[in-house]
């Protein structure tokens, strides 16, 4: 098993830190209190003019729901054909209807449009009820990765349903444990789940940054399954 760490940045000081602290991959965003949106265009240019380890971009609009508007939907699908000429290495979205359900069409459409970049289908997830169907569903819209904490607050509390998550994924999509994934506890995580990634903001002490010893305690810590 190739385990590997992904660590979310959501400015441009925590995607410096993280590439050089042995991270394997970004998640670059912007608003750690949303949880997460689209990063400004100058923060993705400079990024991958400094940085060589693949990087992935989140694509929302805003805050709150995953159920987006017209106008919402349009704005994503104009910045992940603007961000592929950028050279970036992969998106991270997610978009539900109003009932938490997968929006098949409109997630489709959007992988389609980012081909052949590979997407990440991200914790909008853990707002569906019927993870099994979720599961599906998402496999159907063609992502490549789930980035889940098991439909619980965090990965340890959603340990259950993670491993049952790689269980039911086998060879069709990788499972990717976030949430709460530190460096004291994502050797359990991995002991359970067994998934191929895993994901970290690695701030600590409520800072707004990737910490870079945070960084590398988890890098030593995967680099024991690898």
């Amino acid at each position: 098993m190739d385990t590997q760490l992904e660590i979310a940045c959501f400015n441009l000081e925590s995607a410096l830190t993280a590439a050089k602290s042995g991270a394997d991959r970004l998640e670059l965003c912007a608003d750690c209190e949303a949880g997460g949106t689209t990063p400004l265009v100058e923060i993705i240019k400079i990024a991958r003019q400094k940085i060589s380890i693949p990087i992935f971009v989140m694509i929302r609009p805003r805050g709150g729901n995953f159920n987006y508007s017209t106008s919402e939907f349009k704005q994503m699908m104009t910045e992940i054909s603007l961000f592929k000429s950028l050279k970036v290495d992969g998106f991270v979205f997610g978009i539900l209807d109003n009932q938490n359900e997968i929006d098949i069409i409109r997630n489709t459409e959007l992988v389609n449009l980012a081909a052949p970049l590979p997407c990440t289908f991200h914790r909008a997830f853990d707002r569906t009820k019927d993870y099994k169907k979720a599961l599906e569903n998402v496999i159907k819209c063609g992502f490549k990765t789930i980035l889940t904490s098991g439909l619980a607050e965090n990965a340890i509390s959603g340990l259950s349903i993670l491993n049952k998550l790689v269980k039911i994924a086998g060879n069709r999509i990788d499972i990717m444990p976030g949430g709460g994934v530190r460096s004291s506890n994502i050797s359990e995580i991995i002991n359970k789940t067994h998934s191929p990634f895993y994901h970290s903001s690695a701030i600590v002490n409520k800072g707004e940054a990737a910490d870079e010893h945070e960084v590398k305690a988890l890098k030593f810590e995967v680099s024991k399954f690898a």
